[in-house]
């Protein structure tokens, strides 16, 4: 994988194929289906408060909105008013589940 510090220079929701992608500054692309990005949201609802981050293994979700936070995350709308989840840019590129980065085991 490259380097961790790379940031996005493109966030795109791409409603037709049902992903976002996400293009970095190292020329990495990153494409999220929706139930696969909704399904590791890192919010304290989703995840609760142990050490351990979760797969939520949800299906057919909808993308409303997102938005940059700061200069290091995005947050996500979802069509059930889910928006409590910031995704910081190191967790996306954790998250790619590119055919080169594999992204992390669903558990």
């Amino acid at each position: 994988m490259s380097e961790p510090s790379a940031e996005p220079v493109e966030i795109r929701h791409e409603r037709g194929a049902r992903r976002v992608l996400l293009r970095w500054s190292d020329g990495h692309e990153s494409p999220f289906a929706l139930d696969y990005l909704r399904s590791w949201c890192p919010c304290a609802v989703c995840q609760g408060h142990g050490a351990e981050t979760r797969y939520l293994d949800l299906h057919d979700q909808e993308l409303v909105h997102l938005d940059a936070v700061g200069n290091y995350a995005v947050c996500f709308t979802w069509r059930d008013g889910h928006n409590t989840g910031i995704y910081p840019y190191r967790l996306l590129r954790r998250l790619c589940p590119c055919g080169s980065c594999g992204g992390p085991k669903r558990s």
